[in-house]
């Protein structure tokens, strides 16, 4: 009696999830899935997701040889493929101006590609290609290291939900230009940009993540946003525009923001808050924001104090504060202008719902000290303070601990944790 062949139930699956499995295989994987049966041999090329990077080949030390063995497997994917391809992903450092990217691309763009991400590694610059503005469908922009030229004509990408641009060379007309196109976006990442001036229009935007050396920063149509990280890298020319700002900063960044929810600020972003002539009445009330997380606040400079109180005073829901402290301790040790806890402080402001404090780098300076003292005294609703001294502070620890231990807590169940690394 002869052997009975088990049945192929791999192959007898709906084609929809044949693909999701051949989605979860690295490219080069799915590729060779073709060798398993006639059944099998062009089932990859229905993918509509395709991701490439330096795995799709063998690796050598010789460059031109890993460049070639790369161009040619992508060439032979997209030229055996059939059907759409919504998602198109290429990460390597080894094609950094290849011209056959621009060949993919063009391909790629009448073949309704919806996700496209390009990230190339040093090297030349890769300019984008006219025909990636013919990619009507986008909703997914991701570029690393590119040249960006928007032609006259364009009109914008109608279904563009997320765009990230890392690194790339683009006016600030063309930046601003896009954003107000694209009247889907919900996601906006941009990083590495130097010197740049930019005003954000974006009625549907909920998540702004922004990183480099920005002279001015304007979130004018915002509505919706609920999420923001910013970085500001600070340079000589920076500093200097800065000085010669009158213009209030708080208010043109975190004027139009009614719905924030989490607000994020890395190095210099109280500072940029700080420039500009006084805030007078905040124009708006944080009524959604519950996290906020602020680095290298200088507790030395009173108007960075002061942008930090008025926006957790105008957070009626504040459930978790973070900051850390960037304090010149022999600067400030001497504080002379303690009355302005006297004077800024409002006298009738409760947290009742902030839970969650952390301090770090802490200097034990006058103003922070103040500062701690202030959030213990009005936060009813507190579980726990948690403080780490700076590393510079050796000697001021033990003064630093006995004074927190004396604050009056509004919060009986109130934990202050002393952390020393």
């Amino acid at each position: 009696m002869g052997d009975v062949l088990a049945p192929d139930l791999i192959s007898d699956l709906p084609q929809s999830i044949v693909e999701s499995i051949l989605t979860r295989l690295p490219i080069r994987d799915a590729v060779r899935t073709s060798i398993l049966s006639s059944r099998w041999r062009y089932k990859w090329a229905t993918l509509t997701q395709l991701v490439f990077d330096e795995k799709c080949v063998i690796l050598s030390n010789d460059r031109c040889k890993v460049e070639d063995s790369l161009v040619k497997f992508i060439t032979r994917t997209l030229f055996l493929h059939q059907g759409p391809i919504h998602k198109f992903q290429l990460t390597t450092l080894h094609l950094q101006s290849c011209p056959d990217i621009d060949q993919w691309l063009l391909f790629l763009s009448r073949n309704d590609i919806k996700e496209l991400v390009l990230e190339l590694g040093e090297g030349e610059w890769f300019r984008v290609p006219s025909c990636l503005f013919n990619c009507k469908k986008l909703t997914r922009l991701d570029l690393f290291r590119c040249e960006f030229d928007p032609p006259p004509s364009f009109k914008g990408f109608l279904y563009l939900k997320s765009l990230n641009l890392h690194q790339v060379l683009v006016s600030p007309e063309a930046i601003e230009s896009l954003i107000s196109s694209c009247p889907l976006l919900d996601s906006l990442a941009l990083s590495y940009f130097d010197s740049l001036a930019l005003t954000i229009r974006a009625p549907n935007l909920k998540y702004l993540c922004l990183e480099g050396e920005f002279k001015d920063i304007c979130l004018e149509n915002t509505p919706l946003l609920v999420a923001m990280s910013v970085a500001m890298y600070m340079t000589d020319d920076i500093a200097e525009h800065f000085e010669q700002s009158s213009s209030c900063n708080f208010n043109r960044f975190l004027g139009s923001v009614p719905r924030l929810e989490r607000l994020i600020g890395h190095i210099y972003f109280t500072k940029y808050l700080s420039i500009g002539d006084d805030l007078g009445r905040l124009p708006i009330t944080y009524v959604h924001l519950k996290v906020v997380e602020l680095n290298q606040v200088s507790f030395e400079d009173m108007k960075e104090i002061l942008v930090v109180l008025r926006l957790i005073t105008n957070s009626p829901n504040l459930r978790e504060l973070q900051i850390s402290g960037s304090s010149n301790a022999l600067v400030a040790i001497d504080a002379p202008d303690l009355d302005f806890w006297d004077d800024e402080r409002p006298s009738d402001c409760t947290f009742k719902q902030l839970k969650l404090v952390k301090m770090t780098d802490m200097s034990g300076v006058p103003h922070e000290m103040e500062f701690i003292k202030f959030l213990l005294a009005n936060s009813p609703a507190l579980e726990t303070m948690s403080i780490s001294p700076c590393v510079y502070v050796m000697d001021g620890r033990l003064n630093m601990l006995i004074e927190l231990l004396r604050f009056r807590r509004a919060s009986a169940q109130a934990e202050i944790l002393f952390i020393q690394n």
